[in-house]
């Protein structure tokens, strides 16, 4: 059997964690981190037979039940994922209960998931309803896309709009634009089926005054969403105050998503 800490799953999870905490994204413990694997390469690396501890997911996740994730643990820094990935990383698998994770790798400080681990698997489940390959939630807390909670208003389509404005690629990248949510108590199934019901559209949702939440196909997808949205965020925080002498227009954004052939949120824009 394969050592699990040469896994490529595992080295994908320590090189964006580090790079989470380097761009300033991720400062403590903040955020986390949900990446769904698959069964027969996890098995060259770990006997899926044997479980070390269950732990409670606090919530019933009936379509999840099998599906196997590598996820950051409950207040670890990700400064410390690169350095030690068996104590900070934990690889669980749902059980046929639905109510409870298995342990099958890491934790080995007897710690468990985040605490946002039952937010991430509504995310996951709602975006498995329309991209069955969705393998990534990301939470993160982007410095500019936060700072920009506080001086605009928190609405899905004028957000969007600001941001598509930006940069030109952004239409592109995301053209479904993103999700907005209020400030709401982290930490909680409220939070989690807010951020799900969102997700059935976007691949972004920002947590106003916290954070945003990303899903993707992979950490590459997944973090170039982020990335961009954060990219965006900053002009509009380096420019918000300054006269608007020049900016995209709607007819010309347009224009970007139907020469890469996206399909973008006609009615996002003000046409």
């Amino acid at each position: 059997m394969k050592n699990i800490l040469n896994a490529p799953f595992i080295d994908e999870m320590k090189k964006t964690t580090a790079n989470m905490y380097r761009l300033g994204w991720d400062e403590r413990n903040g955020g986390n981190i949900s990446y769904m694997l698959d069964e027969k390469e996890v098995a060259e690396y770990l006997d899926l037979n044997k479980v070390i501890r269950t732990i409670p997911i606090g919530f019933e996740a009936k379509s999840m039940i099998g599906k196997i994730f590598v996820v950051t643990g409950r207040g670890k820094y990700f400064k410390n994922v690169e350095f030690d990935p068996e104590k900070n990383l934990g690889i669980i698998r749902i059980a046929e209960d639905a109510i409870t994770a298995e342990l099958l790798w890491g934790y080995s400080d007897g710690g468990v998931f985040t605490s946002e681990f039952p937010s991430h698997l509504m995310s996951h489940m709602a975006r498995a309803t329309v991209d069955p390959e969705n393998r990534v939630v990301m939470h993160t807390h982007p410095t500019h896309t936060l700072a920009m909670n506080y001086v605009h208003e928190l609405d899905d389509k004028k957000f969007t709009h600001s941001l598509w404005e930006m940069c030109t690629e952004c239409i592109a990248v995301f053209p479904e634009g993103v999700g907005v949510l209020p400030w709401m108590l982290c930490g909680t199934n409220e939070i989690g089926e807010a951020t799900a019901a969102k997700m059935k559209e976007f691949r972004v949702v920002v947590w106003g005054m916290h954070g945003v939440y990303a899903a993707g196909k992979d950490m590459d997808e997944t973090f170039g969403l982020v990335e961009t949205v954060e990219k965006a965020a900053q002009i509009y925080m380096l420019t918000a105050h300054l006269p608007r002498i020049n900016t995209i227009k709607d007819e010309e954004m347009m224009e970007l998503a139907e020469y890469f052939g996206v399909n973008y949120r006609k009615d996002f824009l003000n046409l």
